[in-house]
């Protein structure tokens, strides 16, 4: 056999596979796509039930439908509402009469400063008896009121104004320059009343200081009255100015109950809970 023949064989030998081998061969490779291509459906099944596992074979909610997200969101807060909505006018909480004994000869009254009137107001009035060469007779009276409304964030009306009453108790108590400062409670005086008196020693002369603080429901009255006896007069009794600024508290705390526009108290600001069937 000559080289060439030889070389020739050798080439067909190791060139192309018989029939019978790539008819095996590609029988084994479709064999694997198939099984590949079966595998995959069977793993969609599995994550297919492996997320419905929560629903309770389906008599269950989702976890986030509309119904689910509304039984676990937080009530709304709700607070007592606050009784009174309003504030008589400051300069009309006393009587004529009232007036006329407390600061005899007073003009009309003055009325304070307020952004808002149905939360904060005050009037004050001022009188001189002038007693020719025995001296004067010096009275100031003043009246302010606050209104506290009720708030989710801070509280109820009336706590929020027990807590104002209890500082501006201590604070009365605590003013500069005070001496031979007293307190006593005050009775049918609102929810609760405190009296305060003390001696304020000036070049004028001594003035005898009455304040009475009174809280009813959500609103704390002040009430301040001071008396002093000038150039010579001789000063007032400070047990006649309290019995009188005690008797005026009394009667402007009358006047926010009676004429202060009010809602009947309740547990919650928000309406009452639906009754039962």
């Amino acid at each position: 056999m000559s080289e060439g023949t030889m070389q020739r064989r050798a080439q067909r030998d190791v060139g192309v596979a018989p029939t019978s081998f790539r008819q095996w061969g590609g029988a084994k490779r479709l064999r694997r796509a198939l099984v590949g291509a079966a595998a995959v459906p069977a793993m969609l099944i599995v994550a297919g039930c492996s997320s419905d596992s929560g629903s309770d074979d389906g008599k269950g909610e989702a976890a986030d439908s509309p119904a689910s997200a509304s039984a676990s969101a937080s009530p709304s807060p709700t607070v007592r509402a606050a009784v009174y909505k309003d504030l008589p006018d400051a300069c009309d909480v006393l009587s004529e009469k009232t007036l006329d004994d407390l600061v005899p000869k007073a003009k009309s009254g003055k009325e304070s400063q307020s952004d808002d009137i149905s939360t904060r107001a005050g009037c004050s009035w001022d009188s001189l008896a002038n007693n020719g060469v025995d001296g004067s007779q010096f009275r100031w009276l003043s009246v302010s009121m606050l209104r506290f409304e009720s708030d989710t964030t801070r509280g109820a009306g009336d706590e929020l104004a027990k807590e104002y009453y209890d500082k501006q108790v201590k604070d009365v108590q605590a003013a500069e320059d005070a001496r031979g400062t007293k307190a006593e409670p005050v009775t049918g005086t609102g929810d609760e009343a405190t009296a305060v008196r003390y001696d304020l020693k000036k070049k004028e002369g001594t003035f005898k200081q009455q304040t009475v603080v009174a809280r009813v429901e959500n609103v704390v009255i002040t009430l301040d009255y001071n008396g002093a006896g000038l150039a010579g007069d001789k000063a007032p009794s400070a047990d006649d100015l309290m019995k009188d600024a005690k008797k005026a508290a009394k009667e402007a705390v009358t006047t926010v109950t009676g004429s202060g526009e009010s809602a009947p108290p309740s547990k919650s600001a928000s309406s009452s809970a639906p009754s039962k069937d």
